[in-house]
């Protein structure tokens, strides 16, 4: 039985042979060009939609506790591993730092092409299995290897759980949404030296070893609440795929063209290629230079292995943009930033952890320091700073919406620059009468209040990028995040005069710098324009 084919009138090519009804079910939705969050109502959200950004939250806190909470065991791993040096030590927690930035793209570009839950459940498996290892380490040289391959799990489930969970909630919940994932952030980040103390004070191993019940939940819970994700496969050649001819009660049938010639049957599939030398190229970029920020306080800022290491960055950075624009499909995409609301998220995002790692560490550094307070007690003074972020985060999208994103960031932005601002002024001359009431938990509120308006509408940006590229943009917001991090460490270190223990004046110096990057982070979320329609936007959505 012979099937006729149309011909489009006018064209002189017979149309693709009809071979039957359209076997997708009437449920299934029609292929087009990714919807863009925000320019319309949306879908209903996912009624799991709170279940999935907990299981998901979960990861981001893990990766971000045990950043930080390895600070506070130095000195007990020092103790066990007698024979190791500083330098050696210090390499438990670099190895992480460097690992997780360098690989942070890479990560979401491949969570992105083989499916973002499968992704995100084996980077967690693995993150729990490299956390035992850590805690079952006979020597430092293991502890160091398992570190490692925990800051590749991380880097595999930190950009990937913000691109599971925001799609789930609707477009008018996404800030709130965001705002609690940076909520859990902050909490890890501000409550980390406390819960390193309680637990290096057992023993240092606790650290690691406490996160393989909470990963055995996520990856249990993970299969029945993440919602399923396929590999994306589009952009690129479509390659033929022979099938057998199509049947229909018993009776063979070919499709045939108008003069009667055969047509074989083809599904579509289409192949995104790899791009192997971007990729090696973004790991010897970020990883040189994160090193470079990570280790020059110890080597010296002028010291020969610390200028090699940005050198090879910055050429390797040189050569990264110039491979990007000519592979067909890039590891990073410069179409990503053809959207102007999501690079101005990322270069507002670079700025404010600038700040926000500077005023961090020198609030430490005035609590044991200046004044004196025990690790603990360090810790718990600082508590006020992540439970404000807590409660602004609840109500971060009710703000966001009433303000518009744009006058929720600056407002953000510019209570996180006041914070430094009012130590300065309320922390007198010496900071020996200053009251802990008076001249520094006011500043811990402002920061908290800026880092709850700030972050959610800054990292919400990777919803404004076609929905097949979620994880890579969210890897390039981390990107941001952990190099202005590190950044913000090396640069205060070096404004404060490189001291082991700075004084009160070395920390005036700290606070104005993190006010003037705060500042910066302000004047980008001036800028930011989260609904932009402009042809540059235009064509970076058809992409």
């Amino acid at each position: 039985m012979k099937i006729p084919s149309t011909k489009a009138q006018g064209s002189g090519v017979p149309s693709a042979p009809v071979l039957g009804p359209d076997p997708r079910p009437a449920s299934a939705p029609v292929p087009g060009p990714d919807p863009r969050p925000g320019s319309d109502p949306g879908p209903e959200p996912d009624p799991r939609r709170w279940l999935i950004l907990a299981v998901a939250s979960t990861a981001q806190f893990l990766a971000v506790l045990d950043l930080i909470a390895v600070n506070i065991a130095f000195p007990a791993i020092g103790a066990d591993f007698r024979s190791a040096s500083t330098a050696g030590l210090s390499w438990v927690l670099n190895a992480y730092t460097i690992v997780l930035a360098a690989l942070l793209v890479p990560a979401g570009r491949l969570a992105d092409e083989t499916g973002r839950r499968r992704s995100f459940l084996l980077g967690m498996a693995l993150f729990g299995l490299a956390s035992v290892g850590c805690g079952a380490a006979p020597g430092l040289g293991w502890l160091i290897a398992a570190r490692v391959v925990q800051g590749v799990a991380a880097a595999v489930v930190v950009p990937t759980s913000l691109s599971l969970a925001l799609p789930a909630f609707a477009p008018r919940e996404q800030a709130t949404a965001v705002g609690v994932w940076t909520a859990v952030s902050a909490v890890a980040a501000s409550s980390g030296p406390v819960v390193g103390g309680l637990l290096a004070a057992l023993d240092w191993r606790w650290i690691f070893l406490i996160n393989a019940p909470v990963v055995l939940g996520a990856v249990l819970a993970g299969p029945r609440l993440l919602p399923r994700t396929e590999p994306v496969r589009a952009g690129q050649a479509a390659q033929p795929v022979r099938t057998e001819p199509v049947r229909a009660d018993n009776v063979r049938t070919e499709p045939v063209h108008a003069d009667g010639a055969r047509v074989e049957p083809v599904r579509t599939r289409a192949v995104r290629r790899l791009d192997p030398l971007g990729t090696l190229l973004v790991l010897v970029a970020t990883g040189s230079l994160t090193t470079a920020c990570v280790q020059a306080p110890e080597w010296g800022y002028a010291a020969p292995a610390t200028l090699a290491f940005l050198g090879v960055g910055v050429v390797a950075g040189a050569l990264c943009a110039a491979h990007v624009r000519r592979h067909p499909d890039p590891v990073v995409d410069p179409a990503l930033f053809r959207t102007r609301g999501f690079t101005t998220a990322a270069l507002g995002l670079l700025s404010y952890f600038l700040a926000y790692s500077a005023i961090l560490l020198a609030a430490t550094w005035m609590f044991s320091g200046v004044w004196g307070y025990s690790t603990r007690r360090a810790g718990l003074a600082v508590a006020p700073w992540p439970l404000t972020v807590l409660v602004v985060s609840a109500f971060s999208g009710r703000i966001v919406r009433a303000l518009g994103e744009r006058r929720g960031a600056v407002l953000g932005a510019v209570a996180f620059t006041a914070a430094p601002l009012w130590w300065l002024v309320a922390a007198g001359p010496s900071g020996d009468g200053a009251h802990y009431a008076v001249g520094f938990l006011p500043g811990l509120v402002l920061a908290g209040i800026g880092a709850g308006l700030y972050q959610p509408v800054m990292f919400a940006a990777a919803g404004l990028l076609p929905a097949r590229r979620l994880s890579v943009g969210s890897g390039v917001l981390m990107m941001s995040r952990q190099g202005g991090t590190a950044l913000g460490v090396a640069a205060l270190v070096v404004v404060t005069g490189g001291a082991r223990q700075p004084g009160l004046g070395d920390l005036r110096a700290g606070w104005v710098f993190a006010a003037v990057a705060a500042a910066v982070a302000a004047l980008a979320g001036a800028v930011f324009r989260p609904a932009d329609d402009t042809a540059d936007d235009k064509a970076a959505r058809r992409h």
